[in-house]
């Protein structure tokens, strides 16, 4: 008799032959999912279907809904979209990933496109789809990885290998195409079939599918003008000094000419807030300022660079934080978890956040509230009037909500939507996120300031996330202008910060697989010494030493 091992599953134990994979298993249980498998969580790591079951395990079976899966159906989707992409327009037709767009992924061709292009990419994907088509997973000679992908044009994706100092990569093969993507995929294009394609306009279309942020489903594809523009002008500047993802970035750093960069892209997007501000200088009626972003956005240092620069062009300025105006902790709401839920707009005072915004416009004194977060309370000891023409600039989490403010007309305000956009990729088809970015700055302020671990800042992640979905990104169109807070060479210098603080992360851990992944992708680029960096750089309030006391 064949040696037999048990495995755990939604709590029910079961037994198979030693050596099944998680595939064979998953078929048994497909029933149970509303969408295909695409993974499994087996004991605290994330393994692809392919992999065989030698021991007892605990399994749970994952698909998009969750976030390993929504990661591995969008990589599954990209190499999808190569394929038919290539099999449409010839072997030297390709895609380029650009960012997240509304839910979606903003993707550019090499080639010329229009509706009728995006219509016959996605019949055709319909058709790889519904021919579950292996996708086979390879270990492959590093260099002999390098030649393929020159030999195929990709040079980014051949630069890329350089720096992976491993013996053997893992490639992926759909058909008579092979590639590299730093996610886990699925074993078939059969499992992809939630998907759509939107064309934009130019050389641009959007892949929309189903997030956990909208009830898994493939949501309406609205555009947002700003962030595409600023995205839009973000990229074109990183074409101009050739910089458009992690090789050229390395290029730079092995060259010795890094400094020269930081100090070029640090004037630039000092130039960009100056420029907002000279508007606002220019606007007789703007009363207030609302700044608002999501979490790691940089709010705090460019709410204080941007008042130093309006007071250059004359102003009177006085800054004001909306996290002084929460309730008492004893009024918070709670959240489904039963704790205080502080992201929702019914934890502000928003009365008396209101009336005395109101009052200070109409020239009265006010004692503002600075919130105790030791205590949970609000402290009232500082007087406050403002000077004729004194202007106010407020920051915080719900800075651009429609339902602040309101007794205030809009010509009276000026609204900033400040998010890290990250502007260069790993390579052309795989991307660089924003959310990353982001969670990378969290970690290493968390820890500095507070003293979080990384496990600590992982576990309040989805909560944030959560919260920007419904308090923030919302509202980001009634912005008068978006703000990119990113820099080209930050992600060099957030890893010298960050990395050692995710090997704190063990191995079992619920978190270990997301710092693992973390790892992985800060692989790619190689460190960058914060020494020349400003001490007004908005780096500076994450990794410390700036003139603004953060």
């Amino acid at each position: 008799m064949d040696e037999t091992i048990k495995v755990t599953i939604n709590g029910k134990i079961y037994e198979y032959f030693k050596g099944i994979t998680l595939e064979e298993i998953s078929k048994l249980f497909q029933s149970e999912q509303k969408y295909p498998i695409l993974l499994a969580r087996v004991d605290n790591s994330i393994k692809e279907l392919t992999y065989q079951v030698t021991k007892n395990k605990e399994i749970e079976f994952l698909d998009l809904t969750s976030r390993e899966g929504n990661r591995t159906h969008i990589s599954g989707l990209t190499f999808v979209i190569i394929y038919a992409v290539k099999t449409l327009y010839g072997r030297n037709a390709d895609i380029i990933i650009q960012h997240s767009l509304d839910k979606g992924i903003y993707i550019e061709t090499n080639f010329e496109l229009n509706e009728d292009k995006v219509n016959q990419i996605k019949q055709e994907m319909i058709r790889i789809i519904t021919s579950d088509l292996d996708i086979t997973k390879l270990t492959i000679d590093r260099l002999e990885a390098i030649k393929y992908f020159k030999t195929v044009n990709d040079l980014p994706k051949a630069g890329v290998m350089k720096y992976n100092t491993n013996n053997y990569i893992t490639l992926y093969r759909l058909g008579n195409i092979y590639n590299y993507f730093y996610n886990t995929m699925p074993t078939s294009t059969g499992k992809l079939k939630d998907f759509d394609l939107t064309y934009i306009k130019d050389n641009g279309f959007i892949l929309r599918f189903p997030t956990t942020y909208i009830n898994d489903k493939i949501k309406e594809y609205q555009h947002h003008p700003h962030m595409f523009d600023v995205f839009k002008e973000c990229r074109e500047w990183a074409k101009i000094i050739n910089i458009e993802n992690s090789v050229d970035l390395n290029k730079v750093v092995s060259s010795g000419k890094i400094n020269d960069l930081i100090r070029i892209d640090e004037t630039l997007q000092s130039n960009r807030l100056l420029n907002i501000a000279t508007k606002i200088s220019q606007n007789k009626n703007i009363k207030i300022v609302l700044m608002a972003g999501p979490s790691s956005s940089g709010k705090t240092t460019t709410s204080l660079k941007l008042s130093m620069y309006l007071r250059s062009c004359g102003l009177k300025i006085r800054t004001l934080a909306m996290d002084d105006y929460f309730k008492d902790v004893k009024d918070t709401p709670l959240g489904p978890d039963g704790k205080p839920d502080f992201e929702c707009l019914e934890a502000m005072d928003l009365d008396l956040f209101n009336d005395q915004i109101e009052k200070l416009l109409n020239n009265e004194e006010v004692t503002l509230p600075t919130y105790n977060f030791i205590l949970g309370i609000k402290e009232y000891k500082n007087k406050a009037k403002l000077e004729k023409n004194e202007i106010l600039v407020i920051e915080g989490i719900h800075g651009l909500d429609t339902n602040i403010l309101t007794n205030i007309p809009r010509k009276n305000k000026f609204k900033i939507y400040l998010s890290p956009l990250t502007e260069i990729n790993m390579d052309n088809h795989n991307r660089v996120s924003t959310s990353d970015n982001r969670i990378l700055r969290r970690m290493i302020r968390d820890n500095r300031t507070r003293g979080y671990g990384v496990e600590k800042t992982l576990e309040s992640w989805a909560k944030v996330r959560g919260g920007e979905e419904k308090y923030i990104f919302p509202y980001q169109d009634d912005a008068d202008v978006t703000f990119n807070t990113a820099l080209i060479y930050e992600i060099g210098v957030l890893k010298t910060y960050v990395e050692p603080l995710l090997y704190s992360v063990e191995s079992d851990s619920k978190y270990y697989e997301e710092a693992k992944r973390l790892i992985d992708f800060l692989r790619l680029f190689l460190p960058i010494p914060s020494d020349a960096i400003p001490q007004d750089s908005i780096i500076r309030e994450f990794i410390g030493g700036g003139c603004f006391g953060i």
